[in-house]
């Protein structure tokens, strides 16, 4: 077989991801708040990018008013007309000697010079006679600032130990503290790092485990517990002996926990309601921060005409302008080739951020507007019409790539008239009927057996094979393991440990 070297052409068409390319589809999954990072680091980036904000047509407004202010009324302000103040002049208008108003700084008389009036003006924030005027006053200025974890503690320590040693010991053990308020550090260790003794440092947190609030320091839920019901006096021998056996109270052996504590079912129940009432995570109260509110990105109202308008939300919408004025300045006075490149560049980049924005809210709203199409029934009658929905039906309506409607509804939100749901919540699964008809969303049948289950009777609980035969009558085919799935999604105890308490609520009851 003989060898021999060839020359042949080819061709063929390949999809070449471009940085830009690439850009575009990670924009489209960006959340409101990742795409307000997105962009403020492009505008630093690119000279030719800025902010379209709104105009304040009310700050116009009252700057045009005040440039046109006509004379002050009888009463009004005693500043206007006024060019130089003295001493006397003071005293003339507030009918007493500066002496008398100001008794603590004798030499205000001669320390007053002709400039008195910018200087009350300025400190007065613009008005001359400081009066309540709240223009350009931000409320949320004032608000105090929120109190972390460590920051209370520390408050705590200072008053709680005189001793500078002692101080040093429980600011170590508060650095050791997490967000639940619980101690995760080794008391030896804290001794051996610090040259304390270990009574020492026991000592000290003996005293930070009456911190406020009750069960701060506490190195597991038990003592967590166990500091709560001391300070409220009521770690008795029957309480200590439920606290420490908690694993009891998380699988419902109240008959075990009856026989251990040495109460009947009425002490129990009240015990257990006493335990509800505790805080496990006290120190989740000064985590540092406030929650964000949702802003949802798509809004659904009912139209006139009995349709619904989808419309996307403006203050999710990022307004960014392309400064061709400035381009063109600049351009003109480029030294060499490479500023020229620098701009075209930016130009570039500049434009292509502005397209990819446009069509970025171009796909959310088409993707939303077929998700509003799909599931009509449910925003008209609720969960149990909620239609079984996937990311392909919803590509295919709208002509559209399944992994890009798989990035559009990534932690995007929508305010309905039944309240505020992530895109991805109408995708749910389908669950076959059982008379052949049309099928059935698996979040409409959690709901349904929710329903269920709030309904049943202490001496009728139903079990996971009588609640698939009820589903089956209403024709929905599911399996008795499909039910305990979604039963123990919710956090629904089984048809036992259900009975279980229902019996003694009942008992307690009567």
């Amino acid at each position: 077989m003989a060898l021999a070297a060839k020359l042949q052409l080819r061709q063929s068409q390949s999809l070449v991801m471009t940085p830009q390319l690439m850009q575009s589809i990670r924009l489209l999954q960006l959340t409101h708040v990742e795409l307000e990072r997105f962009i403020d680091e492009e505008i630093e980036r690119n000279p030719l990018l800025e902010r379209a904000e709104p105009q304040d047509e009310a700050g116009g407004n009252q700057l045009q008013k005040n440039e046109t202010a006509p004379e002050p009324a009888a009463g009004g302000d005693w500043f206007e007309g006024e060019t130089e103040w003295s001493a006397e002049a003071i005293s003339e208008k507030l009918d007493s000697s500066l002496e008398n108003l100001f008794p603590d700084d004798p030499g205000t008389s001669e320390r007053l010079g002709p400039d008195l009036t910018a200087q009350w003006k300025s400190a007065s924030g613009g008005s001359a006679a400081g009066a309540s005027s709240s223009e350009g006053f931000d409320v949320g200025e004032m608000a105090a600032t929120i109190m972390t974890l460590r920051e209370h503690v520390g408050e705590q320590i200072a008053m709680a130990f005189p001793d500078p040693a002692e101080r040093l010991i429980a600011g170590e053990l508060a650095d050791s503290l997490d967000e639940a308020g619980y101690l995760r550090a080794d008391l030896e260790e804290i001794a051996a790092r610090l040259g304390a003794d270990n009574a020492a440092v026991a000592h000290v947190l003996e005293v930070c485990q009456t911190f406020e609030p009750a069960g701060l320091f506490a190195r597991d839920l038990a003592e967590c517990l166990s500091l709560q019901l001391a300070i409220r006096d009521r770690l008795d021998p029957a309480m200590k002996a439920l606290v420490a056996n908690l694993e009891l109270l998380a699988r419902r052996d109240f008959q075990t926990l009856k026989r251990i504590c040495g109460v009947d079912e009425e002490d129990l129940l009240d015990m257990l309601a006493e335990i509800r009432a505790l805080d496990p995570r006290p120190g989740t109260a000064f985590s540092g921060g406030a929650s964000d509110a949702i802003v949802a990105d798509v809004e659904v109202r009912a139209a006139a005409d009995g349709s619904w308008a989808v419309e996307l939300n403006p203050d999710t919408l990022p307004r960014v302008l392309v400064d061709n004025v400035y381009f063109a300045r600049v351009s003109s006075h480029a030294k060499d080739q490479a500023e020229k490149d620098f701009l075209a560049e930016c130009l570039q980049n500049a434009n292509w951020l502005t397209r990819s924005l446009d069509q970025r809210a171009k796909t959310i709203l088409k993707v939303a507007s077929e998700i509003v199409r799909q599931q009509d029934a449910f925003l008209v009658h609720g969960v149990r019409h909620l239609k079984p929905l996937n990311l392909r039906t919803v590509a295919d309506a709208i002509g559209m790539h399944e992994s890009t409607v798989s990035r559009v509804t990534a932690n995007k939100y929508m305010l309905t008239p039944r309240g505020v749901f992530e895109l991805r919540y109408f995708f749910t699964a389908s669950i076959a009927s059982a008379e052949g008809g049309e099928a059935h969303s698996s979040e409409a049948v959690r709901d349904r057996i929710k329903q269920l289950i709030d309904e049943e009777k202490p001496a009728d609980v139903l079990s996971d094979d009588a609640i698939v035969d009820m589903l089956r009558e209403s024709g929905v085919d599911i399996a008795r393991r499909t039910v305990a799935k979604y039963r123990e999604g919710m956090n629904i105890p089984s048809s036992v440990q259900r009975r279980r308490e229902k019996r003694a609520l009942a008992n307690a009851g009567r």
